[in-house]
């Protein structure tokens, strides 16, 4: 169900509007109804909220006086990027600013030397790769959408992608970020060097939504491009098979660059999207990707095609050449999209499970779609557990998006259930923040809101997302007596 909210303009920000065209220039900041609408929602559509004000920043100097009038006027700031994000991270607040950073796309010299590379937070995360590419050297984190997203958009929900199960998240690769705090002090995190004494304040930036402040730098590790890249294409005629597969390959202590898992819906988007020639009659198909010296690869491709065999795969294919590669994987990076081409309307989830558990999970998940008359089609990080299913339904049948919606959220509540999470790469956002506690107990929460106190003591960077209810800054963690005064006024929920 899509909840729309209208910006709330007041005279506090007709006030502001009028300092910030003072301090970055009044083309930059926009306040026509026809011109924020264009801002209301990320790659999630379910909700939208127009702002009261956008900023168009073009510079660290433009992000350091609007998130300091912000704080000195006390009206909140959401920071987007590409606004490709998946949960509502970059909703904004319909009586605060939207800060869009896709301007500051500048792209330091690569250090080739020390595998690094410094780049503005609205760089593509594709361009990283493309740049390092003539010093042998490539980025590793690489979502589906890596062609669009932004890297302070990446950093901020801490994304993965198909390579993580070998070379980690987004976490893993940023050496250091210079930071706008909420009250507009600039301040650095980490730096150059591998390794930094106290606490992982780097760490607990990323990943941290935009609750913690506003890139307007970040250093990034570069990998070495491997010697050998082998990519094979396994069809099953059962989701069980190519789910063992999984566990075999890693129990045999081999670590594949990416696992990739379809299932026969999203086969089915991706062949009507761009043909990409998958196995007729699959119910299930595995991407495996291996890299690293030639002699280990060609070693361990062996071994991944005979635990295949005995997990009853009924046709393998080996690209020979990039060509071959890029199609393999075209199916798969274009599934999400794809889905539209087989139903009116989608939600794309995301959760974590243990690997062993994937056949159990996959299938309680078609019993509890069938249960609601839906299909779910599931395109997901299998390596490492990662699901992304998407659940089908058609907005013009009454009551269809709602029951969407809840088989949606019952799908994490599994995850959860598992030994999972309720999110691997999407972030929490506005869309997962009330299943919060049901992974985390009121004393985690509250742990969590006093980090994010002590970096904003105000909580005007992106309000409203990750926590399921707007907790006060001021408060004491611990059991609570009485009525807490969020839920006396009537604000919000108390788990």
């Amino acid at each position: 169900m899509t909840a729309i909210a209208e910006p709330v303009v007041s005279d506090r920000t007709a006030a502001l509007a009028e300092r910030l065209r003072s301090a970055v220039g009044v083309e930059r900041v926009l306040t026509d109804r026809t011109q924020v609408r264009t801002y209301e929602c990320d790659g999630l559509a379910n909700f939208k909220v127009t702002p009261a004000i956008v900023v168009l920043a073009e510079s660290r100097q433009h992000v350091v006086d609007t998130v300091r009038l912000c704080a000195e006027a006390g009206v909140p700031f959401v920071a987007r990027g590409s606004g490709t994000g998946l949960s509502g991270g970059a909703l904004p607040s319909a009586d605060g600013v939207l800060l869009v950073l896709s301007r500051l796309r500048k792209l330091f010299p690569v250090d080739a030397d020390n595998r690094q590379v410094t780049v503005e937070p609205g760089v593509i995360n594709l361009w990283v790769t493309r740049d390092a590419a003539p010093h042998d050297l490539a980025y590793a984190p690489d979502p589906s959408s890596q062609l669009v997203c932004s890297i302070g958009g990446n950093v901020a929900e801490n994304a993965g992608g198909a390579h993580c199960l070998k070379y980690g998240f987004t976490v893993n690769h940023v050496l250091g970020a210079e930071v706008v705090l909420p009250d507009g002090e600039v301040v650095h995190l980490g730096g150059r060097a591998p390794e930094h004494p106290g606490y992982d304040l780097l760490g607990a930036f990323i990943g941290s939504e935009g609750t913690l402040g506003v890139a307007t730098e970040l250093t990034l590790r570069l990998i070495r491009v491997p010697e050998a890249v082998q990519t094979m294409l396994v069809g099953y005629s059962s989701v069980e098979d190519a789910a063992g597969t999984v566990s075999d390959i890693i129990a045999a202590g081999i670590l594949p660059a990416a696992v990739e898992m379809m299932d026969a819906l999203a086969i089915e988007a991706a062949e009507a999207a761009v043909s990409c020639g998958y196995p007729a009659g699959a119910v299930a198909v595995l991407v495996i990707e291996l890299d690293g010296p030639q002699v280990e690869v060609e070693a361990q491709f062996k071994q991944v095609e005979e635990i295949a065999r005995a997990r009853n795969a009924f046709e393998t294919r080996i690209a020979a050449d990039d060509a071959e590669r890029a199609l393999m994987w075209k199916g798969r990076k274009s599934a999400f999209a794809a889905v539209g081409r087989i139903s009116p309307s989608y939600f794309v989830q995301d959760g974590v499970i243990p690997r062993t558990k994937l056949p159990e999970v996959l299938a309680e998940m078609k019993r509890m779609a069938d249960e609601k008359g839906l299909r779910v089609a599931n395109v997901f990080h299998a390596g490492d557990g990662n699901l992304h299913p998407l659940v089908l339904f058609d907005d013009a049948v009454e009551g269809q998006a709602h029951e969407a919606e809840e088989l949606a959220g019952d799908i994490l509540e599994l995850c959860v259930t598992s030994g999972g999470s309720i999110t691997g790469e999407h972030g929490v956002g506005s869309e997962k923040r009330m299943k919060m506690a049901k992974q985390f107990t009121p004393e985690d929460l509250d742990t969590m809101q006093l980090l994010r106190c002590a970096f904003d003591p105000d909580g005007i960077a992106n309000p409203g997302k990750v926590f399921p209810t707007p907790r006060l800054c001021g408060e004491r963690p611990g059991v609570r007596k009485g009525e807490h005064p969020v839920q006396a006024a009537g604000l919000g929920e108390v788990f």
